[in-house]
């Protein structure tokens, strides 16, 4: 049964361990994470939007070519020859216009996107980098605490001097 009851003592310093886990993740890494999350999620609904947008602009403006090109046959021949090109022109400037202006926001968006992440990527290494540098200035300090140790890194030092 004591396999399964947990002791007071563990208890209480599980509870603490966690909490205190909890509240260092709360302050430091929580917050920037959400915030980035969150940001990243506002451009890309912006960049969605704008898409709608123009997608629906683009529809305005094939409904418009349509109505020139009903129009245009109730006139002569000649002019619905000349009404058709014209409206053809319209449409696929708007096209090409319409796939430019996406091609600028996707290319905005995916440029920001990798700039987010490459300022991730190097926060990450800086932190990896000051812990690394944490570690070793413990295990030097942990090294040369005796007296003894001490010496005999500089009788190795000034060894090694002598030889070059």
């Amino acid at each position: 049964m004591d396999l399964v009851t947990p002791d007071l003592g563990l208890l209480f310093w599980t509870s603490l361990v966690f909490a205190l886990l909890l509240i260092i993740l709360a302050k430091f890494v929580w917050k920037p994470i959400l915030s980035a999350v969150n940001e990243r999620e506002q451009k890309i609904s912006d960049s969605l939007e704008l898409a709608e947008k123009t997608q629906a602009e683009m529809k305005a403006l094939h409904a418009q070519n349509e109505n020139l090109l009903k129009e245009a046959r109730a006139e002569r021949d000649l002019i619905v020859k000349d009404a058709k090109e014209t409206a053809t022109k319209m449409v696929e400037d708007s096209k090409n216009a319409a796939k430019e202006e996406a091609e600028k926001v996707m290319k905005s968006a995916r440029e920001a996107i990798n700039n987010e992440k490459a300022a991730a990527i190097s926060e990450l290494k800086n932190q990896v980098a000051s812990f690394s540098i944490e570690i070793a200035e413990k295990i030097v300090r942990g090294e040369l605490s005796n007296d003894d140790k001490q010496k005999a890194l500089a009788d190795q030092l000034a060894a090694d001097v002598n030889l070059n």
